[in-house]
């Protein structure tokens, strides 16, 4: 069964295309992956997917259901991380994680951030305000949330971005586990080796459009690897380096 299925999407900003007749197929239990420079589309795509922007054109199912007529569904059943860290400010750490779980109606609320908090290491930050966090900690909060709600389907952009290498680690070892026992992964990523180790599929986009998608399998061939195809699939090689 399809975990995403986008057909024909375009989203046009007042004459700009952002994205142009996007299409993506994304099974349960597939780690998918989808890179592309920046400014590529990569966010809006996602922003679509999980119900928070409508498309100009085109149809998206999201765990069979319509992500366009029904977004707070869609944001129901999954777990977002966002680009940014943004959990807001002037809240702790715990009473971030407490809005959320309320928001979810969560049961045994006290015992899942617990666990989480713990995870991540931010038992010591439980009454830290976000704006006292560093990046990498609001970070950890963010992944946090997203994950305390255990759903069936992730949606990552950047998750790497601010963490150190001990907990990249960690969160690369959690998504293989979730995957798994059967969970859903759309990744976003500009670390091409830690996504390389973790996608099946993967996606390429450049300027709007769909340049490359597939088995990872079948795309990193003769040696090849994502950094490779992908530079290749955008024209890196026309990238100019400082005299």
């Amino acid at each position: 069964m399809a975990a995403i299925e986008a057909t024909d999407v375009t989203m046009d900003f007042g004459g700009m295309k952002a994205l142009d007749n996007v299409s993506i197929s994304v099974e349960e239990g597939d780690t998918f992956g989808f890179f592309g420079p920046n400014g590529a589309g990569k966010t809006t795509l996602i922003r679509i997917l999980t119900g928070q922007l409508e498309p100009s054109s085109g149809s998206v199912r999201v765990l069979g259901v319509d992500a366009i007529k029904e977004p707070i569904r869609v944001k129901e059943l999954i777990g977002i991380v966002p680009e940014v860290e943004s959990p807001p400010t002037y809240l702790t750490a715990y009473e971030y994680m407490y809005f959320v779980g309320k928001v979810r109606k969560l049961d045994d609320l006290d015992d899942r951030i617990d666990k989480w908090l713990a995870y991540f290491d931010l038992e010591s930050k439980k009454g830290t305000i976000c704006k006292d966090m560093s990046k990498g900690m609001r970070q950890k909060l963010m992944l946090a949330s997203a994950f305390m709600h255990e759903p069936k389907l992730l949606f990552l952009d950047e998750p790497f971005i601010n963490l150190d290498p001990i907990y990249q680690k960690l969160l690369r070892e959690y998504i293989e586990e979730y995957v798994s026992k059967g969970g859903t992964v759309f990744l976003c990523s500009h670390i091409l080796e830690i996504a390389e180790r973790l996608c099946n599929k993967l996606a390429i986009v450049n300027l709007g459009r769909v340049a490359l998608q597939g088995r990872k399998d079948e795309l990193l061939r003769g040696g090849e690897n994502l950094e490779k195809v992908f530079m290749r699939t955008i024209g890196g090689g026309l990238i100019r380096r400082p005299s």
